[in-house]
């Protein structure tokens, strides 16, 4: 069955190569979405899989690449119209 997220994890997660390690993660998982900093210094992003794919994902969220400090991770599920526009593959976005 499939799953879609929506995720901002907060922390020493900018300039610690987050967003790469996240990617990574996800394609190896085989996931599509994105990845991208946000403003207030957190990283935010959606993500579709199976629920198995996505509940490893979230397992590598929690405590993100060995250089970052996850101190806080929000996660909530995406309707099926928004899961529908995420890209095929995985990307980091600017």
């Amino acid at each position: 069955m499939s799953k879609a997220i929506a995720f901002t994890v907060s922390g020493r997660v900018q300039g610690v190569g987050f967003r790469y390690a996240t990617a990574n993660e996800a394609r190896s998982l085989q996931l599509s979405g994105w990845v991208k900093n946000q403003p207030d210094g957190s990283v935010a992003g959606e993500a579709q899989g199976t629920d198995d794919q996505i509940s490893r994902f979230e397992s590598f969220l929690k405590r993100g690449p060995a250089s970052a400090q996850v101190d806080h991770l929000d996660v909530h599920l995406l309707s099926s119209e928004k899961a529908s526009d995420l890209p095929d593959g995985f990307e980091i976005r600017k």
